[in-house]
């Protein structure tokens, strides 16, 4: 079998990535941004936002659009 199908460090043959969900949560912490959550469901990613107790955490969308920030 070629190598390119195999991953080098455990042997496994090669996984197409996930799919990118809709709406992904960052947090802005010291070391950049960091995706923390990701969801097709909009009004979930809401809740998980409003449920955060620091600031600090964004929603975007898919194509990266600023929708909500946790403040």
């Amino acid at each position: 079998m070629s190598r390119a199908f195999i991953k080098e460090d455990g042997g496994e043959r090669w996984t197409p990535p996930p799919a990118p969900r809709a709406y992904r949560v960052l947090w802005r912490g010291p070391g950049g941004p960091e995706v923390v959550y990701e969801t097709d469901d909009l009004l979930t990613a809401l809740h998980w936002l409003a449920s955060r107790e620091r600031p600090g955490f964004e929603l975007r969308d898919r194509a990266g659009a600023l929708l909500a920030t946790a403040a």
